[in-house]
């Protein structure tokens, strides 16, 4: 009976693999991360709460306070490949400067969580294909917006995160000064570090060179360990 059990068990999570990888993408797994990283530092996925002061996270795929209504995390973690957290802060140097400071929704994104996304909301204008992974899954985009270092409160910004209106748009014309000057700002000092805006997403920041990290499928308890 316990060989059945077991049996049963594995038929499940073969099952599960199976439908994670219908997509015909085979993101690599924590064995040939680690081997990666060996070989060259810069594919390290980095704790950016721990490696840049000051940088606040606000993870909402590890609370239902996102578009699927779910939790997709279970821990709150933010992650990115060495170059890619390097840049981010000295991002956060400059911001600095200015009086703002970052907060990060989303880094690193397990590719799995891309398939969840993918399902619940198929319009790839917002969200990843599963068929190419995201550039979240490649440790290489911030999903952020700015806090006033006095108050700790967001800058007010065109849309919420995660928003799917046409607002949300960085080439969406804007007519309230001080909303437009904040995009202006976070745009302008990311681009200047090496990041490029999303088209239809204020708030998503490609690292620039994202093309030489490869898709990812390990689970932040795996990356904690």
């Amino acid at each position: 009976m316990r060989c059945l059990f077991l049996v049963g068990l594995c038929l499940l999570s073969g099952s599960a693999t199976a439908q994670r990888y219908a997509y015909g993408l085979k993101p690599t797994q924590l064995p040939q991360y680690e081997l990666s990283v060996e070989k060259d530092a810069s594919m390290e996925l980095i704790d950016l709460e721990i490696f840049i002061p000051g940088i606040v996270l606000d993870i909402r795929y590890a609370t239902v306070n996102n578009f699927t209504k779910e939790k997709i995390y279970t821990l709150r973690k933010a992650y990115a490949r060495r170059p890619v957290a390097e840049a981010l802060k000295n991002a956060q140097t400059e911001f600095a400067k200015q009086g703002v400071g970052i907060k990060i929704f989303d880094a690193y994104r397990p590719y799995s969580a891309t398939v969840k996304f993918y399902e619940v909301y198929k319009d790839t204008t917002y969200v990843a294909s599963p068929y190419r992974g995201s550039r979240h899954n490649r440790g290489c985009a911030i999903d952020m917006t700015l806090v006033d270092l006095k108050t700790g409160m967001e800058l007010v910004m065109p849309t919420e995160f995660d928003s799917f209106k046409r607002e949300a748009w960085p080439s969406t014309p804007i007519s309230d000064p001080t909303v437009k000057k904040n995009r202006e700002l976070i745009i302008s000092i990311m681009s200047k570090h090496g990041f490029k805006v999303n088209s239809s997403e204020w708030w998503h920041f490609d690292f620039r060179g994202w093309e030489k990290f490869e898709v990812l499928d390990i689970d932040f308890e795996d990356l904690e360990k």
